[in-house]
C-alpha cells in the first residue's frame, strides 16, 4: 500500500505538489493521470526517496523509502527506461542491482526470461531500442520480487504485443495481492488497465476513486442518434428545445429519453439508424474534469 499525507513541493517560487493526499490499495492497478506539469513525476520521486517532501510524508507499507532495510524486495519502480549504463549488458545491469540488495543472481534470469529478454541478455543496452529498454526497467523492478510497483509511461515504446503484455502483467501481479501504481499519457490504454485513479492537475488532487465512476461523473447521459435525415431531426429537436449536440456523424441528445426522441423522429419523417445511450469514454471525462487544470494550452492554428 502506498500512503501519501499532505504531500507538497516546492522549487523556489514554483509549487510543483500541493497538500496532495491518497492511497494506492493492494489488489489493484491504479492509474496515476494528470496534464502535463500537472506534479506526476514529482510525487513518484517523492514517494521512492529521490525528492524531500517540502510537507507532508509518504509511506509504502507503513514506513518511508528511506527505512527500508532492502529497498528492492518492498518496492519496484520504473520512472526512466534510459537510466542504464550503455556499456553494461542487460544481465550485468541487472547483477548489479541484485547484488545491491543480496538478492540471488538466479534472479536475474527468472526475470529476464518474465520480460522477454534472454536471447539478448548479453548484449550492451546501448545497443537496446527504446522498447527493450522499457522492458529492462520493468525487470529491473520485478527483480526483488517487490509487494509495490511503480511505473512511470511503462509502454512507451512498446509495440501492440508488448503493450498487451505489460497491461497483462500488471493485471497478473494485482490478482497477487500487490500494490500497482501506474503514470501514462495513453488514455485509451489506461482505460483498459486501470481499476481505479488518482487524478491530479496543478499538483492538486482532482480525483481519487475507480475508474468506472471516474467516466461515470463526466457522463451525461446522452442518447446517441445516428440518421440519414439530420437536418430534419436538428430541426424537430430545436423546436422542442432540447440539447443536443453532434459528434461522429450523430447526435448526442442529453435531456430527452430514447422513447421521446423516436416519438419525434416519426413525426419528423426522419428514418433512424441508431438509438442508444451514448457510452463516455476515459478520454472525455479526463478532458472534461481536467480541462481548468491545464498549464499549457495551445493555440488554434491559424494559416
Amino acid at each position: 500500500m502506498i500512503e501519501a499525507a499532505r504531500l507538497t513541493k516546492r522549487y523556489g517560487d514554483v509549487l510543483a505538489v500541493d497538500d496532495l493526499s491518497f492511497t494506492v490499495s493492494p489488489g489493484r492497478v491504479t492509474g496515476f493521470l494528470g496534464p502535463n506539469g500537472a506534479g506526476k513525476s514529482t510525487t513518484m520521486r517523492m514517494i521512492l526517496g529521490v525528492d524531500a517532501p517540502s510537507e507532508g510524508h509518504v509511506e509504502i507499507d507503513g514506513r518511508p523509502y528511506r527505512e527500508l532495510d532492502h529497498p528492492l524486495r518492498t518496492v519496484g519502480a520504473l520512472l526512466d527506461a534510459s537510466a542504464r549504463h550503455p556499456g553494461r549488458t542487460a544481465r550485468d545491469h541487472l547483477r548489479w542491482l541484485a547484488a545491491t540488495n543480496d538478492l540471488p543472481v538466479k534472479r536475474v534470469d527468472e526475470v529476464l526470461a518474465m520480460v522477454g529478454l534472454t536471447s539478448v541478455a548479453k548484449k550492451r543496452a546501448g545497443q537496446y531500442s527504446l522498447g527493450m529498454l522499457q522492458r529492462l526497467g520493468i525487470a529491473g523492478a520485478l527483480l526483488g520480487d517487490p509487494r509495490v510497483l511503480l511505473f512511470d509511461e511503462p509502454v512507451n515504446g512498446l509495440d501492440p504485443e508488448g503493450i498487451a503484455w505489460i497491461r497483462q502483467l500488471m493485471h497478473a501481479l494485482a490478482a497477487e495481492g500487490r500494490t500497482i501504481f501506474v503514470s501514462s499519457h495513453l488514455l485509451p490504454e489506461m482505460a483498459q488497465t486501470a481499476q481505479d485513479l488518482v487524478v491530479i492537475g496543478k499538483g492538486k488532487l482532482i480525483y481519487q476513486g475507480t475508474t468506472e465512476e471516474f467516466i461515470a461523473r463526466a457522463t451525461d447521459n446522452a442518447v446517441r442518434v445516428r440518421s440519414p435525415h439530420l437536418p430534419e431531426l436538428r430541426e424537430a429537436l430545436t423546436a422542442r428545445g432540447a440539447n443536443f449536440r453532434e459528434e461522429g456523424g450523430a447526435l448526442l441528445v442529453s435531456d430527452m429519453d430514447s422513447d421521446a426522441i423516436g416519438e419525434l423522429a416519426f413525426r419528423a419523417g426522419a428514418t433512424l439508424h441508431e438509438l442508444s445511450p451514448a457510452r463516455g469514454s476515459l478520454e472525455t471525462a479526463f478532458l472534461q474534469l481536467t480541462g481548468e487544470a491545464v498549464e499549457y494550452h495551445a493555440t488554434e492554428a491559424t494559416r
